[in-house]
């Protein structure tokens, strides 16, 4: 649990992990919009987030994007190249960030001589996973507002009895994540909206009751 009894996530680090892992990476500051990973690169590090939020995503050559993921402090990514294989996804910063960069063989010799953390990282690999099944599921048998309404719950956290997704995510951001158009988030929105479900406030989105499974 941390401070305010909130369960800590499973993708983060703790403090205890963190502080031991620091000292087989280097830090790095990095500029917000900064490409830390581009996808099909050859790199074989591991980069652990201290400070700052990155956003991970494909693209395709018309420059159209597909969001993957959000990641804040204690979360770490490129564990995926470790197979010697090329880049899964690009990696940018969305604000300034302090980045810890681990070497491969670094961070092979942390697992070897910590064998929880190991435990931690296939546990990571599995909910990657799991992600994943669930995108491609939404992808192919929900459609767009369905696709919309499960991210805004699998978004959200509950505090002091009110659920709420603690970043004010825009609808071109929920766009790029549910693979629709802007528009169609919009008119998404404007019916959540009218209809009670979600309120917007201006840092952040709050679920007043859950969205009904089929609009």
């Amino acid at each position: 649990m941390n401070a305010e009894g909130e369960a800590a996530s499973p993708l983060v680090l703790s403090p205890e992990d963190l502080a031991e892992i620091s000292k087989r990476g280097v830090p790095r500051l990095f500029r917000e919009r900064t490409v830390l990973v581009t996808e099909g690169d050859k790199t074989n590090a591991l980069y652990i987030i201290v400070e700052g939020r990155v956003r991970a995503y494909v693209s395709d050559p018309n420059g159209r994007e597909a969001v993957l993921s959000v990641m804040g402090p204690g979360e770490y990514f490129g564990e995926v190249a470790f197979d010697d294989g090329p880049r899964s996804a690009s990696v940018v910063t969305l604000e300034p960030c302090q980045v810890l960069v681990v070497s491969r063989t670094e961070f092979e010799d942390f697992l070897d001589e910590n064998p929880a953390f190991a435990r931690h990282f296939i546990n990571k690999l599995i909910h990657r996973i799991r992600t994943l099944t669930q995108n491609v599921r939404s992808l192919s048998l929900m459609d767009a507002y369905g696709r919309v309404a499960r991210l805004l719950l699998d978004s959200a956290v509950t505090k002091g009895g009110e659920q709420y997704i603690p970043e004010r995510l825009t609808q071109a951001d929920i766009a790029s994540r549910v693979g629709c158009s802007r528009e169609m988030v919009s008119r998404i929105f404007k019916d959540l909206v009218q209809g009670h479900y979600i309120s917007i406030e201006p840092d952040r989105i709050v679920i007043n009751r859950k969205p009904p499974a089929h609009w």
